[in-house]
């Protein structure tokens, strides 16, 4: 067996991903990459730069904790970039990366199809509950 350099191990850990395994890196940054906060705020940042306050704002619900988390990992995995302007108070911008851009596209593609058939995905619900409720002594689920 021919002796691998560590460039040709990382390529062919590479060729190997498969994000259905639990343990694999890909499966990790999925699970982080389909997390709610993370879709909104790279959705958020998309259509350009941003400070905290501002992004606290625009994304109803977030705590200022998950959000400096949220913010905090994405700049950890090269997402978004943060810039501190020294001024009374700190002033704090949040942009993306190309590679967070990239990202934001397909996010926020997902965000307005869900904007767009959420009242599909609605009646749908409703239709089966209804459906398994009128046949709660049927069902066999």
């Amino acid at each position: 067996m021919a002796t691998m350099t560590a460039a040709q191990r990382r390529e062919q850990a590479r060729i190997e991903y498969d994000a259905f395994l639990k343990g694999c890196p890909t499966n990790q940054l999925m699970e982080r990459i389909s997390n709610k906060w993370v879709c909104l705020t790279l959705a958020a940042l998309a259509p350009g730069p941003m400070r905290y306050s501002d992004l606290g704002r625009k994304i109803a619900g977030v705590s200022p904790k998950m959000l400096t988390q949220t913010l905090r990992s994405l700049e950890r995995d090269g997402l978004l970039t943060r810039t501190v302007t020294p001024s009374v108070p700190v002033r704090v911008d949040y942009e993306l990366t190309a590679l967070g851009d990239d990202l934001a596209r397909l996010l926020t593609a997902v965000k307005d199809w869900a904007e767009t058939h959420f009242d599909e995905v609605r009646e749908a619900r409703e239709h089966y509950d209804a459906e398994d409720t009128g046949e709660a002594g049927n069902s066999q689920k």
